[in-house]
């Protein structure tokens, strides 16, 4: 199987020389890193050169990196039902640099680009309806990033009084935590099975 992966890799290196970065192996995988201008063309290359034939796209995400300058890692993940491969695709994107949309040559793409812009707030050029598709319209912020905080922003709760859903800034209250660290349950007033051995 590496030996299929490198004669794949120098393929694609020949004749995309354009737009690949790099190529690497690992675990049974490749990985082909292009320039995030030149997506479009290599993913149509990839899905219509006679070797490659990768016809099928799996999945589209990404990866923060915020300490980096360009602060995102644009992932592409395809598989070749011919060739009986698959074949990772990144781009480096910088926090204001729009991704080219790849819908164009695979329809299968709109939603998960769609999903991509909600999570991290990656926008698609030429995306023909790029809008939130997990959280609500009204969110703020895309939890994926490692900057989100982990409570979020905002509380959803219906009202009773009013009638509808409500959104309140998040409040984080500790007055009723007690700290007592005598049991693995924070803040429990009985003694658990085994607890009482440690007197």
């Amino acid at each position: 199987m590496s030996e299929q992966l490198q004669e794949l890799a120098a393929h694609i290196e020949l004749k995309r020389s354009a737009d690949v970065v790099s190529t690497e192996i690992a675990h049974g995988e490749l990985t082909v890193t292009v320039l995030p201008g030149r997506i479009v063309d290599f993913v149509e290359f990839l899905r219509d050169d006679p070797s490659c034939k990768f016809s099928t796209l799996i999945d589209i995400t990404a990866i923060d990196w915020p300490e980096r300058p360009a602060r995102f890692d644009m992932v592409w993940i395809f598989l070749s039902m011919w060739r009986n491969q698959r074949v990772r695709v990144k781009a480096a994107l910088r926090e204001d640099e729009m991704c080219p949309s790849i819908v164009e040559v695979f329809p299968a793409a709109n939603w998960c680009e769609r999903e991509v812009f909600d999570m991290y707030g990656i926008l698609f050029s030429g995306h023909p309806d790029l809008r939130r598709i997990l959280t609500d319209y009204g969110f703020r912020g895309h939890p994926l990033r490692k900057d989100f905080p982990t409570t979020g922003y905002v509380e959803l709760r219906y009202d009773e009084v009013l009638k509808r859903v409500v959104y309140e800034p998040v409040k984080l209250t500790q007055e009723y935590r007690q700290f007592d660290f005598l049991s693995p349950w924070e803040g429990a007033h009985y003694i658990l099975p085994g607890d009482e051995k440690q007197g």
